[in-house]
């Protein structure tokens, strides 16, 4: 179990000797081997005692703080780092036009190219001829990105393909449940509800491992760069984006697990459409699930996680950074 989500309100986490022990009220929730844990992400109210707390900074572990409907609060931060040349190198790229423009591009291009994957497959599994629209307008935009010459162009690309791809999701849904777009900052309804919070579940996860292969996490070649922001991380999780929380989300609300009743409903239009906290962990579950089967991956030189790709898809950019590769590779499916 490489990630630990402490969820439950009012919860401890303390250490005993080699073992991570949540507990309540005097009674043990859960224990782990504190050695087999790589990030810890806290939702609302969770207490960390000192030793916890002095183990996670020795060791490395990444931990992110949230409020209980996942909003990033914080996360502790080791001054150690032993990557001054990989940092120096990812910087000197960034401020290299062209090169910063080809990983934004192949970037961008392995997004693309995983929304059209999800299309096809819902296409051909559900008999959804209406999607082949959407289809065309995605190979529309794969042969456009490859004549961008500017990043501001290939996120003009990027933001209209993805609305259409978003809008395309009411013919796929089976209950749609009010969801026409997406919608961010708030989510509106329960599907756009279930997006941003995987989204987030991703970004923690890809930052992790952007965290383990030594990269900057605020030093980005899509996303602009701005303060307290984890650009590169954002940057890495777009190829990841359709394939982990998209094909999830939409399995999870054909299939029924998640309903009109796993959501708390505003009393006026407009307002935020929060998951219940009961309902996270429900989330959550299926997250994991998904992060942790299997997929194929040449550097892996077989099947490996899904969660395994996010690190090799960071040491993918480090050889290019570092002049080991000449292009970056996205991570792609079929």
């Amino acid at each position: 179990m490489p990630v630990l989500y402490l969820i439950e309100q009012g919860s401890t986490l303390r250490k005993d000797g080699d073992v991570f022990v949540v507990s309540k009220d005097d009674a043990v929730l859960k224990e782990i081997h504190a050695i087999e844990v790589e990030q810890i992400i806290i939702f609302g109210r969770i207490t960390l005692t000192t030793p916890v707390i002095d183990y996670i900074l020795q060791k490395g572990i990444d931990c992110v703080f949230c409020n209980s409907y996942g909003k990033f609060h914080g996360r502790l931060i080791s001054n150690e780092s032993a990557h001054g040349n990989l940092r120096l190198k990812q910087a000197e790229m960034i401020l290299n036009v062209d090169r910063k423009l080809d990983c934004a591009r192949a970037i961008i291009q392995g997004k693309v190219h995983n929304q059209r994957t999800i299309m096809l497959r819902y296409r051909r599994e559900n008999n959804l001829p209406q999607l082949e629209q959407t289809i065309e307008m995605l190979e529309n935009t794969l042969r456009k990105i490859a004549d961008c010459r500017e990043i501001a162009s290939l996120q003009g690309l990027e933001g209209s393909s993805s609305a259409s791809y978003y809008q395309s999701f009411k013919a796929i849904l089976k209950n749609d449940m009010g969801f026409s777009a997406r919608v961010r900052r708030p989510p509106t309804d329960p599907v756009n509800s279930l997006l941003s919070f995987g989204y987030t579940l991703l970004a923690y996860n890809i930052q992790s491992a952007v965290g383990i292969v030594g990269l900057d996490p605020f030093l980005s070649f899509v996303h602009s760069i701005e303060q307290s922001r984890p650009g590169l991380a954002l940057d890495l999780m777009e190829e990841f984006r359709p394939i982990i929380v998209d094909s999830m989300v939409l399995w999870l609300v054909n299939t029924g697990v998640m309903t009109e009743l796993d959501f708390e409903r505003p009393e006026q239009s407009g307002e935020m459409v929060a998951i219940k906290p009961e309902s996270i962990k429900k989330l959550i579950h299926y997250y994991e699930l998904k992060v942790q089967s299997k997929i194929y991956h040449p550097a892996a030189g077989g099947q490996t996680s899904y969660r395994h790709c996010f690190e090799l898809q960071a040491r993918e950019l480090a050889k290019v950074i570092l002049g080991q590769k000449s292009d970056y590779s996205p991570f792609q499916v079929r």
